[in-house]
């Protein structure tokens, strides 16, 4: 079987969970010998082919000459250049079986490929601007990414959804029939512990803390549904009961200076860290150093990096909101707290610092669940087969369909 896969993120172009959701799914599609081709922007200098250690084949295309760089006019460019390099690419090794899109950022070229191609699309939404903004589309921008994504729901045979959450949330914003939706997890890649002796985390752990302080750790883009304004605001009370504690928040993005401003004003500057941009081995290296990992998101569709925090052994405390909510059991692999509530928030962190045996041992059952649910082999047969049976479907609806201008048909989306 041979996919067409359009993703906006692949390294070394990271910024959130879809990046690495791509990465981690099409080394796993291609352990079980699918053959998977990426078309991707090249939007941080990697090599324009490129075939991985996983036998993954990469296609990066080079950013065309364009007058208007704002963002929108920018993925519209791109996604003509992706729509010319998969085409050159279809006529080369002739044709796929499935073009696989990720996103509304990579949704014309997969809707206009669909007809060139003459193969099925397949569409992952990872999130929606609805949720994104809270359901207030006030934007411009907002209002054609949101029209960008109803289009490619509509258009794709069948939709995937990382969650039930997001299951739902597509079908009432896009009107999408539940039976069109497949629902299949994020998963995570257990690594080995990233030190080789007990005396090598407690070196690495006093960059941060001393023995007798409590390490709280967070993660990911900086930006304001992730909720980080609640941890903050939390924090304060974390310190009436643990004094010595210490919150490190690592991750860029738009609302980083607003959050240190708003540390700053609550007089918390001394107690919490804004380490910017880390490497995944740091990160990982935290996780196994923190007594706890905290997300408190006012909007999830999966939520990642709570896996990679369990799969680390690290106890974690999250939003009972989007996907965390059904990723992390109460009281049996972690906490979950009333989203948006910062009493809450701050009732879940000192109960973990307060009782460090039951919050290992609910790190150790979601250890467990990690590896039983969300390894990445599992959800790459899952994903097989929902490619066969779109690719049953297409042959079907090909069988009957009346020939079609596609050029003409086409036009709208380019």
């Amino acid at each position: 079987m041979r996919i067409l896969m359009l993703s906006w993120e692949y390294p070394p172009h990271m910024v959130g969970g879809l990046g690495r959701h791509v990465t981690d799914l099409t080394d796993a599609l291609a352990q079980i010998s699918v053959e998977v081709h990426i078309v991707t922007p090249n939007l941080h200098h990697g090599a324009s082919e490129e075939r991985t250690a996983q036998g993954v084949y990469v296609h990066r295309v080079a950013i065309p000459p364009v007058a208007d760089r704002t963002f929108f006019p920018l993925t519209q460019e791109l996604n003509s250049a992706l729509r010319h390099a998969a085409l050159d690419l279809h006529c080369r090794i002739g044709g796929f079986d499935l073009i696989h899109a990720h996103d509304w950022l990579v949704a014309p070229a997969g809707m206009t490929l669909k007809r060139f191609c003459h193969a099925p699309l397949l569409a992952t939404i990872h999130a929606t601007e609805r949720g994104r903004q809270q359901g207030h589309l006030t934007t411009d921008l907002s209002i054609q990414i949101d029209r960008l994504e109803r289009l490619l729901a509509s258009e794709a045979i069948r939709v995937i959804a990382c969650s039930h959450f997001m299951a739902h949330e597509i079908c009432t914003a896009f009107d999408t029939p539940r039976e069109k939706i497949e629902v299949v997890p994020n998963g995570v890649v257990i690594r080995p512990a990233p030190f080789d002796s007990d005396e090598e985390r407690l070196a690495f752990r006093r960059r941060f803390v001393r023995d007798d302080q409590q390490l709280v750790f967070s993660v990911g883009r900086i930006v304001y549904e992730k909720g980080l304004h609640l941890l903050v605001d939390a924090w304060s009370q974390v310190l009436m009961q643990f004094p010595q504690a210490r919150l490190v928040i690592a991750g860029v993005g738009a609302y980083l200076d607003a959050l240190r401003e708003r540390a700053q004003r609550a007089g918390l500057a001394d107690s919490i860290l804004f380490t910017g941009r880390i490497s995944d081995d740091e990160r990982d290296r935290l996780y196994h150093a923190a007594d706890a990992a905290v997300f408190p998101s006012l909007y999830e569709p999966f939520g990642i990096v709570a896996l990679e925090a369990m799969a680390a052994k690290c106890p974690v405390i999250v939003a009972h909101t989007g996907g965390l909510a059904e990723v992390v059991k109460l009281h049996e692999t972690g906490l979950t707290v009333y989203p948006n509530n910062v009493d809450s928030l701050a009732w879940g962190i000192r109960h973990t610092l307060a009782h460090p045996d039951w919050s290992q041992q609910r790190a150790t059952n979601a250890f467990r669940e990690v590896g039983a649910r969300y390894n990445w082999q599992t959800i790459a047969q899952m994903t097989v087969e929902i490619y066969r049976r779109v690719c049953e479907e297409w042959r079907y609806v090909q069988r009957d369909a009346l020939p079609a201008a596609t050029l003409q048909y086409t036009s709208a989306y380019i």
